[in-house]
């Protein structure tokens, strides 16, 4: 169901083409009367970081958006183990409980996903090496978006995908502020057959945990593996010097922090070939109480929107539902961004609050749990502590998440209270 009203035309300028932007981009495009361009810094459109999970929830989104059966590539992943990375004790399997699957959850090279969603991108859509240097409130002449190459462009609406260092959030929300979370990330990908032939366990997709570090090592399709080495410091101390994102890193630096790992992950590691490794490091900032601004001509999809960094491990996929809700919002409402953009609000913070309040709840478990270990814990036992189990807990919420259906309760209980208050108008207006 839609509003009954004349269509309003929208120029909409999206920020960001990662899996955010671009899906956004791809939803619009079939609204009426909207004109869309995505604005991205890269020259050259590319995925950095390896391998993406694509569990169900994202799935749920790529089929709304008619992307999911052109993303074929990948290795299916129907739980992942947790190890001692000192000893090889396995501590853990993880399985997700309790979802609905319609197709099996893959870990791909983040290019696949990329590649997926731009063969659905209108052409003409994205203009590269557009690099947002600001942006200027026009008042009801829109939003005037500054690049660093000297041009300017006009939009009514501008998408904020930009990513967790989010230029677009920056300027519209100036007091908004991430920190160092105080982990480091190195990712690679790399033949499998070289990673499996250390070590049989090896096969099977897995976390090998240290005190402060941690490796994932998974395949990705194609025969290419993927590793994902981890490192946690003291933010406080170390916050000033990390700010970098995907760039090179030495092979022997990244392995000094895995010395006392097993001989066959050592082995894996230095099987890196030299100049393959970028460092990653993970920022974070607060709950937003709104994600929208100015006057309704500013909205935040993806990271930028809720600067979790990665904490669930499916962040493209809660990008890709943002912007399927905003575009299914602003046809509803016939591009009405007064009406609409309140709409996703209304559907994706309390989604977003939940999630905050999720992770505030299991640090305060961990707490209670290494306090109950007493003075001297072993390093086993502190290692064991690092493994999130599952437990009872249902995070279904999360990776289940049908984004259509959540969409169609918050029309419908929209549709009801619209109808309550016309007839409570009309009861008003004939009593005497």
């Amino acid at each position: 169901m839609t509003i009954e009203s004349s269509i309003t035309p929208l120029r909409v300028a999206i920020v960001g083409g990662g899996p955010g932007g671009l899906a956004t981009a791809i939803a619009l495009s079939k609204i009426p009367s909207v004109e869309v361009k995505i604005y991205e810094q890269a020259t050259v459109l590319r995925e950095i970081g390896g391998g993406i999970t694509i569990g169900q929830n994202t799935w749920n989104v790529l089929e709304l958006l008619g992307v999911a059966d052109t993303l074929t590539s990948g290795h299916v992943i129907d739980s992942h183990l947790n190890f001692n990375g000192k000893t090889g004790e396995l501590l853990h399997r993880h399985v997700k409980e309790g979802i609905v699957v319609t197709r099996p959850q893959l870990r791909t090279q983040r290019t696949k996903l990329q590649s997926a969603l731009l063969a659905h991108v209108p052409r003409g859509v994205i203009e590269l090496s557009k690099k947002l240097a600001g942006m200027v409130d026009k008042g009801i002449g829109g939003v005037e978006l500054l690049f660093s190459d000297g041009t300017v462009a006009t939009a009514d609406l501008v998408v904020g995908a930009d990513g967790i260092r989010s230029v677009v959030r920056d300027t519209a929300w100036p007091d908004y502020e991430i920190k160092f979370t105080g982990t480091t990330f190195w990712r690679t990908l790399l033949p499998w057959d070289d990673v499996v032939k250390r070590d049989p366990r090896f096969a099977q997709t897995g976390w090998w945990h240290g005190l402060t570090t941690n490796i994932w090592l998974s395949s990705v399709g194609e025969g290419l593996g993927e590793i994902i080495a981890g490192n946690r410091q003291d933010p406080a101390v170390h916050s000033a010097d990390k700010v970098s994102w995907g760039v090179p890193v030495d092979n022997a630096y990244v392995e000094s922090h895995f010395e006392e790992f097993l001989p066959q992950i050592r082995g894996v590691l230095h099987g890196v070939k030299e100049g393959d490794w970028r460092e990653f490091s993970a920022f974070a900032g607060p709950e937003l109480s709104k994600l929208t601004a100015w006057d309704e001509k500013v909205v935040l999809v993806g990271d930028a929107s809720h600067a979790l960094s990665g904490a669930f491990g499916a962040g493209a996929g809660f990008a890709m539902e943002d912007g399927w809700v905003l575009a299914q919002a602003l046809q509803y409402y016939r591009n009405d961004v007064h009406r609409a953009l309140p709409l996703l609000n209304r559907i994706r913070l309390p989604y977003y609050a939940r999630m905050y309040a999720h992770l505030e709840n299991e640090a305060a478990q961990r707490a209670a749990r290494l306090k109950d270990l007493g003075d001297s814990p072993s390093y086993d036992d502190r290692v064991r502590l690092r493994v999130i189990k599952a437990g009872g807990k249902d995070m279904s919420w999360i990776y289940g998440n049908h984004i259509g259906k959540v969409w169609e309760e918050a029309i419908s209980t929209l549709d009801e209270q619209n109808s309550t208050a016309d007839i409570a108008s009309s009861y008003n207006t004939s009593t005497p």
